[in-house]
């Protein structure tokens, strides 16, 4: 099967630069970045008949996966013994990876959010405020923290789904 060269030309247009966004966070440097997105989207492109659902989802799934193959495979090379054994230990840094990138992406996800609907989110979620402390901290309403609350949790729920994290 030849290599559609157009759609992988509109993946990357479409969504190479938050996918790139993404992977800097945790990518030793841009070539490594690079690297993942472009394996990533080989990826989804072998697997196009295959995707339901958000495109866009599908790839960060799959780059948060690429991410996390690779730095298992690394953490198996370097704990190799000299009898060629690989070491239980290795693959425990793959949980800590794991975090990291659910935090990322949750970092990235809050960013997409207005920045009313932002800081409602991290006064109540974050900083762990009642609706009457985020309302005097914001200086608005009690209805309106309510109100914000509610819809950006919403739309943090879409682009969560979006960025393909699985609720």
């Amino acid at each position: 099967m030849p290599l559609d060269a157009q759609v992988v030309s509109d993946i990357y247009r479409d969504h190479g630069d938050a996918l790139r966004r993404f992977v800097l966070r945790v990518a030793s440097d841009r070539d490594e970045a690079d690297d993942v997105v472009q394996e990533t989207v080989l990826k989804v492109w072998k697997a196009a008949p295959e995707v339901s659902g958000s495109l866009r989802s599908y790839l960060f799934a799959t780059a948060r996966n690429v991410i996390i193959d690779r730095h298992r495979r690394a953490a198996a090379r370097v704990s190799t013994t000299t009898l060629g054994e690989v070491d239980p230990e290795a693959s425990g840094g793959a949980g800590d990876l794991e975090e990291v990138l659910d935090r990322i992406l949750m970092e990235e996800a809050l960013m997409r959010l207005t920045l009313e609907h932002r800081q409602v989110v991290l006064h109540m979620h974050y900083l762990g405020s009642t609706v009457a402390q985020t309302a005097a901290s914001l200086g608005i309403p009690q209805g309106t923290v309510k109100s914000r609350a509610y819809y950006a949790l919403r739309a943090l729920r879409g682009i969560m789904a979006e960025m393909g994290v699985e609720q």
